[in-house]
């Protein structure tokens, strides 16, 4: 069954949502398209959970790509507060104001009047998202929220619920067109239920043989069919290992490139353990891989690639 849209919602159905997505070179599957046309078009934020390297970010780029909206980040750390993340006061041209304004003179009464106004404020990205004039929509990625602390979560309850913001020296600031907000995490810690109840939820898989097949060859063109098979095969293969970080997409591009640049045909044993650190970013998963028997896991991918 096709959901259709009504004609103020950015998107015109699930499949337009794929549609677009794939021109931007992102490759969905229909759960993910069905989830980012209900957030678009009932103006819930886009929550995505899932391991680091499947995509998440990636789905906030191609949002506003498709969209030809203005894409404003907030990545999240451990220590992020409020302020930064909002806005914050700039208070260098503050003092050199503060300096012309005596040296031409002004009534003393009437010096620093204008300090807290918007000329001297710094628009932090919570801030921009709200900002955003009637009719055009912002894409706010609240990236890697699991690494912030939880006041910091539980300040975004009220973004989120209101879409406005109070500045003492200047009062409420209300966004006078919403943005679409993707919030993601790699579930480094569980967050509060209050934060996931204001967002519609996805969890993000490892892309399968077929996806991740079609994601390649968006993304290194030219590609041969021979190669970016047994790539993806290998790459189905390694993530079932017993590895302290799994590879993902953005290592598999990288590897598939660098295969390319070398002029590999296919993927033999050599090429194979001389380009492994190209996949894999940890020691221990280097050798636990390279201790295995890379020539029968080949011969495994080249004939699993054959028979496909």
């Amino acid at each position: 069954m096709e959901l259709m849209q009504n004609p103020s919602t950015p998107f015109s159905s699930i499949d337009d949502v794929e549609r677009q997505f794939a021109r931007h070179r992102y490759i969905t599957d229909r759960m993910l398209a069905t989830t980012v046309f209900l957030s678009t078009t009932v103006g819930k934020p886009l929550f995505l959970e899932g391991e680091p390297g499947v995509g998440k970010t990636e789905v906030a780029k191609a949002l506003a790509a498709s969209l030809d909206a203005e894409l404003i980040r907030l990545q999240c750390y451990e220590g992020l507060d409020a302020q930064s993340a909002l806005y914050e006061w700039n208070y260098p041209r503050q003092m050199l104001e503060l300096r012309l304004q005596e040296a031409r003179g002004i009534d003393r009464e009437q010096i620093g009047a204008n300090l807290f106004s918007e000329d001297f404020l710094l628009r932090r990205p919570l801030l921009q998202a709200l900002s955003a004039p009637a009719g055009r929509r912002n894409v706010l990625l609240i990236d890697e929220v699991d690494r912030a602390d939880e006041a910091f979560e539980a300040f975004l309850l009220e973004i989120l619920s209101d879409f406005q913001i109070t500045i003492p020296e200047l009062g409420t600031i209300r966004a006078e067109q919403k943005p679409l907000v993707v919030l993601t995490s790699n579930r480094s810690r569980e967050l509060h239920d209050a934060l996931k109840r204001r967002c519609l939820y996805h969890w993000v898989e490892f892309p399968d043989f077929q996806r991740e097949l079609r994601i390649l060859e968006s993304r290194v063109p030219g590609i041969g069919d021979e190669l970016a098979t047994q790539i993806c095969r290998f790459m189905q293969w390694i993530r079932t290992q017993d590895l302290f970080k799994r590879p993902g997409i953005a290592e598999m591009i990288d590897w598939a490139e660098a295969l390319t640049a070398l002029g590999a045909d296919d993927v033999d044993t050599e090429v194979l353990q001389t380009t492994l650190g190209c996949i894999l970013k940890y020691q221990r998963d280097l050798q636990s891989v390279q201790q295995q028997d890379l020539a029968v896991v080949v011969d495994e991918v080249k004939g699993a690639s054959a028979r496909a």
